[in-house]
């Protein structure tokens, strides 16, 4: 058992804006990580999650976005779960591995015993305490979060093959060209402190590298020039696949929901993950009506309170509204994600669409899409005050 003095830290990646660029032309006004997806800030998901932690002393954001763009949300959600979040950022990208270590002396200031690494743009149940449980009963460096998927679908992630019994990761490879596993990342990781020695073992490695080979002058200078990578240090091939199969890291399988966030698609398929998550974790941010005081609600629905819905609209289901927007007479919204300061005028009907902040629909006007998550078109994007 953990002794009551044991203190957790949670660390999530939220990248920067040098990617995220296929969430344009959402992510030309907002950092993707505070998109709403259920009514909530994106990554106000795995930050709640990590409230579930038991003795959760700090959670840290590390990202290159600006700090300001940071400051409003990080106090008010600082002050809602009554947990210190802090926003670090990056003077430049340093990878998955090397942001944790960048910030290593903040990270361990309240000397954890063990420290949580999220990625933003992942959407699961976090079953956080659980993997603190088995990576405590494995006794190893790290613990990855793991789920099975489909034959086609893992080359595009991170594969890798576990010890059925045991758990142990024994070997771990990023996207392969060849199907090696039916396992996959789900970038979830629970570690001891030992991360910070693994990561610095691998800027030892290099440096040994680089001082045995014998540079010409040649050398020497493209050496010089590629010095800004010389601290970028990626989790999944600098961390994981050199430790798989040496007892130090292992597996926790969920049989939950996961998906990855990489598109305004995703976002939409994710967003109805989380509200349908509400009905067991926080049903009473689910909207409810009958059409008679309040609009006709269908399946699950996130209504902001400061948004006017005229009685006569029917919404759902998936649908999320953000603050003060607007849905007139008649209006029928389906699958869709309605952003800050949006207008929808009488009898308009909206299904499978994101609709941006400040847009304005017309009467009669109807903004659709197949429907498909993953295709290019199967989704209608409409950008900041679009009409």
């Amino acid at each position: 058992m953990a002794s009551l003095e044991e203190k957790v830290v949670a660390v999530i990646m939220v990248g920067g804006p040098t990617k995220g660029t296929r969430f344009r032309p959402l992510s030309f006004n907002t950092p993707k990580p505070l998109f709403p997806l259920a009514g909530q800030p994106m990554v106000h998901h795995p930050i709640s999650a990590c409230k579930r932690i038991p003795n959760l002393a700090q959670i840290f954001l590390i990202g290159f976005y600006e700090e300001r763009e940071f400051a409003l949300y990080v106090s008010s959600i600082s002050n809602e779960l009554q947990v210190p979040v802090r926003y670090l950022k990056e003077d430049k990208p340093h990878g998955s591995a090397g942001g944790l270590y960048y910030f290593r002396d903040l990270i361990m200031e309240d000397a954890p015993s063990h420290i949580f690494l999220l990625n933003c743009d992942v959407c699961c149940n976090f079953p956080l305490p659980d993997m603190l449980e088995a990576h405590r009963r494995y006794g190893g460096m790290g613990t990855l979060l793991v789920i099975k998927v489909s034959a086609e679908s893992a080359s595009q992630f991170g594969e890798l093959v576990a010890d059925p019994i045991t758990k142990e990761l024994l070997h771990y490879t990023e996207k392969p060209e060849t199907f090696v596993s039916d396992l996959i990342n789900c970038g979830v990781y629970v570690f001891t402190p030992e991360i910070f020695t693994a990561i610095q073992d691998v800027f030892t490695h290099r440096e040994d590298r680089a001082n045995l080979r014998r540079v010409s002058s040649f050398e020497a200078l493209q050496l010089a020039t590629r010095t800004p990578l010389a601290d970028f240090v990626r989790l999944d091939q600098d961390i994981l696949s050199p430790l798989a199969g040496k007892k130090q890291l292992y597996t926790y399988e969920t049989i939950h929901f996961w998906e990855q966030i990489k598109t305004p698609g995703m976002s939409l398929k994710c967003s109805a993950l989380y509200l349908d998550q509400f009905r067991f974790t926080s049903p009473h941010l689910l909207a409810s009506g009958d059409g008679t005081n309040s609009a006709t609600i269908i399946g699950d629905v996130y209504v902001h309170p400061s948004a006017k819905v005229h009685p006569t609209a029917k919404i759902g289901p998936n649908v999320s509204i953000s603050a003060n927007v607007r849905v007139a007479a008649g209006v029928r919204l389906i699958s869709c994600i309605i952003f800050d300061d949006v207008e929808i005028k009488e009898n308009a009907v909206v299904m499978n669409s994101i609709i941006g902040w400040k847009s304005s629909l017309g009467k009669w006007s109807r903004v659709q899409a197949e429907g498909d998550y993953n295709a290019k078109l199967g989704i209608t994007t409409l950008g900041e005050s679009d009409c």
